[in-house]
């Protein structure tokens, strides 16, 4: 692309609150953005593909991952672990494109230990009860980890004020909006300016 350093993107929020589908419509407006893939532990849902949703491994692979100091963040959850790989971020941050980091408020934290100068944003369902039918709406979980995902949810949702940005996803179409508005919020700030070098 550019001689310009690309930025990282993390979003964040409980399961169900509707990030995937936010992210599919941003990115299809704006291609200077790049999706970080991760990988897990979990088993691969009903159209998802290896690579590009993510990158599905064993327990044991993930575990050498962890050792061999592979993975930007990592956390559990839910049973299953995820993971930031490091190489292909690198890459595409040294290449100019913001990366975004769909991730699980654990790693969200562990980020802003490792890339203090990313964006951070939270996205907050209108209510639980419409976080609980979305969740059910899916059908993917047995009734003992949909439980356990509710339990998750709503002690994530009390984590809203360790984040710069929160999102209500109520109108998918203002929520699409109002993270288009913090990336470019987050491209105008000094801390980038001076990164890249601009000015007189």
């Amino acid at each position: 692309m550019t001689n310009k350093k690309g930025q990282v993107i993390v979003i964040t929020g409980p399961s169900g609150v509707g990030k995937g589908t936010i992210l599919k419509n941003v990115m299809e407006a704006d291609k200077s953005l790049c999706f970080s893939v991760s990988a897990t532990t979990r088993a691969a849902r009903p159209g998802e593909v290896d690579g590009v949703d993510y990158y599905f491994v064993t327990r044991e692979r993930f575990d050498e991952m962890v050792k061999d100091g592979e993975l930007l963040e990592y956390a559990e959850y839910s049973g299953n672990c995820y993971g930031t790989p490091r190489k292909p971020l690198e890459k595409l941050l040294n290449e100019g494109y913001d990366v975004i980091l769909d991730i699980e408020i654990q790693g969200a934290r562990n980020v802003m230990k490792t890339f203090p100068e990313a964006i951070f944003t939270f996205i907050m369902p209108p209510s639980f009860e419409t976080l609980e039918k979305r969740l059910l709406k899916r059908g993917t979980e047995t009734p003992e980890k949909m439980a356990l995902r509710l339990e998750t949810a709503k002690r994530e949702l009390e984590c809203f004020k360790e984040f710069q940005y929160i999102i209500v996803n109520d109108k998918l179409e203002d929520a699409v909006e109002d993270f288009k508005a913090v990336i470019r919020a987050g491209r105008c700030r000094c801390s980038e300016y001076i990164k890249n070098k601009r000015g007189i």
